[in-house]
């Protein structure tokens, strides 16, 4: 015979669990991440179900006295949920050379394991209020980014026809920009057809006249090409 008291109760905790989850996928997937909406709501759901289980164990086995070699740990099955999630979030992160994607996104999702687990022991104020402060969090401390300058590594490779050796108009141009330097330099010389290569490592913030330092490294005599790479943090 079903509980219908008890049936609506954890049938709200469900879905309380997938409004609360999707509103933090909602803000991921906003912001082109692959763990979204859904993602997210299914992480939440996953995890509330998985806590009242862990908690309606005890009831299961209620009958057992203390000479039983049963054993009970309500909080286990919760234990490893939060570990397991580890697996899921580091699907979520991309390392690239300089760069690394998606911690925000595993974080989140770790997170969204907690407030479903938080909402499957009943604990509906502090899963609410976890909720709400990851959100105003998500979508207001990306606004302070531009106030926050960051080290940028990148690679600068720069080609000429060969018949000179500019380095030191190469530096001449860098003293010109203070806020970018020079941390290692790479010579490649080529003689059919004749070629100079410079492979430079930078280290720069995030600043705003890329487009005039490109103009004054492009009036450098000889120069062919230029292009960047994303760098490795040394």
């Amino acid at each position: 015979m079903i509980d219908w008291q008890i049936a609506f109760t954890e049938s709200g905790k469900l879905i309380l669990a997938a409004l609360l989850g999707g509103a933090i996928g909602f803000e991921r997937e906003s912001h082109g991440q692959a763990a979204g909406i859904r993602t997210n709501i299914l992480v939440a759901v996953g995890s509330c179900l998985m806590m009242m289980l862990s908690l309606s164990m005890e009831a299961l086995f209620r009958h057992l006295d203390v000479d039983s070699v049963v054993r009970l740990d309500p909080g286990r099955i919760a234990s490893y949920a939060i570990a397991s999630m580890g697996f899921l979030g580091a699907g979520a992160i991309l390392k690239g050379k300089g760069t690394v994607r998606g911690l925000t996104t595993a974080a989140g999702l770790w997170l969204v394991t907690g407030i479903g687990l938080a909402i499957g022991a009943g604990y509906f104020f502090p899963a609410i209020a976890s909720t709400l402060l990851s959100l105003i969090i998500l979508y207001n401390i990306r606004l302070l980014k531009p106030f926050f300058s960051r080290d940028i590594h990148t690679i600068l490779i720069m080609k000429f026809d060969g018949k000179q050796c500019p380095l030191d108009l190469i530096n001449n141009v860098f003293a010109e920009f203070p806020g970018v330097s020079i941390q290692h330099i790479n010579f490649t010389q080529s003689f059919a057809p004749q070629s100079i290569m410079y492979r430079l490592r930078l280290l720069s913030k995030e600043i705003t006249y890329w487009r005039e330092f490109i103009k004054r490294l492009s009036e450098i005599p000889g120069i062919i090409e230029i292009s960047w790479e994303e760098s490795n943090v040394p």
